[in-house]
């Protein structure tokens, strides 16, 4: 008994961890290539020869820090103005009649369309870029500040009122604490919407990053380059999710982020 126990908790260990899932992809991937040449669908191995080529040449380096650097200025700008400004709108009414109406008609406009705009105002460089990923991670910041702001306890800000708190101490020590887990969600799906944006502002106009290097695999027909792009852009995605995931436990996790 002991021993079908351990094996149990083993299995599910290794289901939890998603090795087999991975394999169960690799598989279906290798025997889809067989089905086709390398420029329609290249092999995992075909897929790793790329990527080690691009290390060595340095390449992908250039084009990981390229994209990570505007990936995070864009996103950092957009949890400094979107927090604030949510937390302000989620809170006072005056403002969030004469702000929301605004707000919610340009949220429905993506930050694909406004590309050539930006790129009038801005200019081809990193700026128009930085500014798409702002505009295109305010947005779910926003909604969700102003959301965690309304599911405040009502109890708990009457009984810090009754208490003789301002309004301002109740703002900080109530609501505040309270939107935090909506924040922290806020923040990580503009994290996510950071890295679809740039990779589509690279695509569209850029001359390095990773959605450049994705694009101009085209140009040499070498779709292993695009595949090797695809993935590395995967893991920079994953692991920056699971390291903030992490932080957000750890540091925040007395307010209720899980």
């Amino acid at each position: 008994m002991e021993q079908k126990k351990d094996k149990g908790e083993l299995l599910q260990k290794v289901l939890r961890c998603g090795v087999i899932s991975w394999l169960i992809i690799l598989i279906l991937w290798h025997v889809g290539s067989l089905q086709y040449d390398e420029y329609f669908l290249p092999s995992p191995l075909e897929t790793w020869s790329s990527l080690k080529e691009l290390i060595l040449s340095g390449t992908l380096w250039e084009d990981i820090v390229a994209s990570v650097s505007r990936s995070a200025r864009g996103w950092g700008l957009g949890i400094v103005t979107a927090v604030p400004l949510g937390l302000l709108i989620g809170h006072f009414k005056p403002i969030k009649w004469l702000v929301e109406p605004i707000l919610t008609f340009f949220r429905f406009v993506p930050a694909i369309a406004l590309t050539t705009l930006f790129l009038m105002w801005f200019g081809v460089g990193d700026e128009s870029k930085v500014a798409l990923i702002l505009y295109a991670t305010f947005f779910p910041m926003l909604v969700n500040t102003i959301a965690g702001v309304a599911s405040a306890d009502q109890a708990l800000i009457e009984a810090a009122s009754s208490m003789g708190a301002k309004r301002v101490r109740v703002f900080f020590t109530v609501i505040v604490p309270s939107a935090v887990p909506n924040i922290f969600t806020g923040i990580r799906l503009g994290l996510s919407g950071a890295i679809l944006c740039v990779i589509a502002a690279e695509m569209l106009v850029g001359n390095n990053g990773l959605g450049y290097l994705i694009n101009s695999s085209k140009l040499y027909y070498k779709t292993s380059w695009a595949f090797a792009g695809i993935v590395t852009l995967a893991v920079i995605g994953f692991a920056a999710d699971r390291i903030l995931y992490f932080l957000g436990r750890k540091l925040l996790g007395r307010f209720g982020v899980k």
